[in-house]
Order: C-alpha cells, then sequence, then structure tokens
C-alpha cells in the first residue's frame, strides 16, 4: 500500500518537474533536461530525482548545477500542486541510463565480433578423430546372415509358424 503511494508520489513529482523545467529557468546554464524518474521515500519526505542531459559532459555538469541553485524554487512548485501534507525535500542525481547504454552497447558488439571469430574456426574445423565416432552395427556376411533373422519388424518365427 505504501509502496504505491510512493510510486504515485513519485511520477505526480516527475510530471510537475518535467512541466516546470519545459516552461524554462533562468538560468543559461540549464541544458536540454530530461527528468528519467524519482524516488520517493517511505516516509514521503525526500525524493531523488534523477535527469540526464542532452551534450557534452560540460554540458552536464553546468546542468546539474543549475538544477542544484533551483532545489529551492522547484520544490516550492511542487509543493503547490500537490495535496500533501509535507513537500519532500529534492536531490538531483544525474542518471547513468546513457553511459550504462553506451557500455551495453559495447559488450554487444564485442559479443558478436566474437561470435564470428567462433563461427570461422569452426567453419573450418576438421575432426581430431574419425569423421563418424560411433558404433556401427557390423554387418554381416552372407552366411551369418542365413542364420539370424535380421528382419526386427517382423514377428518372429517361432509365431510365425503357429499362425
Amino acid at each position: 500500500m505504501a509502496g504505491e503511494r510512493q510510486a504515485r508520489l513519485g511520477d505526480r513529482i516527475r510530471v510537475i518537474l518535467a512541466e516546470r523545467l519545459e516552461k524554462g529557468l533562468r538560468d543559461p546554464r540549464l541544458g536540454f533536461v530530461t527528468i528519467t524518474d524519482v524516488r520517493v521515500t517511505g516516509d514521503l519526505q525526500h525524493a531523488s530525482v534523477f535527469f540526464t542531459v542532452l551534450g557534452t559532459a560540460e554540458e552536464r555538469e553546468a546542468s546539474a548545477a543549475a538544477l542544484r541553485s533551483a532545489t529551492g524554487m522547484l520544490r516550492s512548485e511542487v509543493g503547490k500542486h500537490l495535496n500533501v501534507r509535507l513537500t519532500p525535500s529534492l536531490e538531483f542525481i544525474p542518471d547513468a541510463i546513457p553511459e550504462n547504454a553506451d557500455h551495453i552497447a559495447d559488450l554487444l558488439r564485442e559479443a558478436r565480433e566474437r561470435d564470428q571469430a567462433v563461427a570461422g574456426l569452426a567453419f573450418s574445423a576438421t575432426y581430431a578423430g574419425d569423421a563418424d565416432p560411433y558404433v556401427k552395427p557390423r554387418e554381416f556376411e552372407a552366411e551369418d546372415a542365413d542364420e539370424v533373422d535380421l528382419d526386427l519388424d517382423a514377428e518372429p518365427a517361432a509365431e510365425r509358424d503357429q499362425a
């Protein structure tokens, strides 16, 4: 029950902050910021706001500084739109989604290259022993074939004679 309330409050804070950032802050350091997630503590008094910034590392740092300096104003904006007794404090945390996505893409590329190398080795590989290492049934000579009943699907000879 409390988890649902935390999630609803986090979603509402995310929407309020996104709308406010869309209107713009009067800070030239603020770049193209996207609020990716908001996590609220169990007592609903602290909200961790995760964000990403499109641009270079310097632009990310400048935008993070702009958000930190505008925290009070953004908290009062959140307080105006929420119907809760206490407005949660806001903490802006840069989200590592782009870096993680790049790392995963690099790992997938490396795995693809290794798969191609293994496929190339498998194509040119030869057997270490015989081409077919499985034991095959002996082939009988003509005189042995008369003595042994090789027709496994047929009825045994004793049953045929009685019928």
